[in-house]
């Protein structure tokens, strides 16, 4: 059986954070947005359609509950959540967290730039916090 493999493409912009039951969590390194991506740990799968019946109702579960702590993680007046994939075809989900006064709202935030890296104190705080809510 062949071990879970995130794309590199996720590794440039983001850390992993923790693991549940269905995806590997990891912390957009963009202290802009207070930022999750959900990746499934399913080989292969790129739509939703390729999950179970059972996997596609625990991602949104586990979607539900990135929204509750991307909540926690700063200021938030409106959930976006997103399975685009049209640069990293991986089945992933964002959560991000927006507010009227983010400077990109209310546009998209992907592909907008420039970046802005988390410190490494506020990145360790931010993964304590999804790592203690495993």
């Amino acid at each position: 059986m062949m071990k879970f493999e995130v794309a590199p493409a996720f590794e440039a912009g983001s850390v992993a954070a923790t693991e549940w039951p269905l995806c590997h969590v990891r912390l957009q390194d963009d202290a802009r947005f207070p930022w999750l991506i959900l990746i499934p740990r399913v080989k292969g799968a790129v739509e939703l359609e390729d999950l179970s019946v059972e996997q596609r109702a625990m991602l949104i579960e586990e979607t539900v509950r990135a929204g509750a702590l991307v909540r926690r993680l700063g200021l938030v007046e409106k959930l976006n959540v997103g399975a685009i994939g049209n640069v990293t075809a991986q089945l992933h989900v964002h959560v991000v967290g927006r507010r009227r006064d983010d400077g990109l709202w209310p546009d998209p935030v992907w592909g907008r730039g420039p970046v802005v890296p988390y410190t490494d104190e506020e990145r360790g705080r931010l993964l304590s916090i999804l790592s203690s809510s495993s």
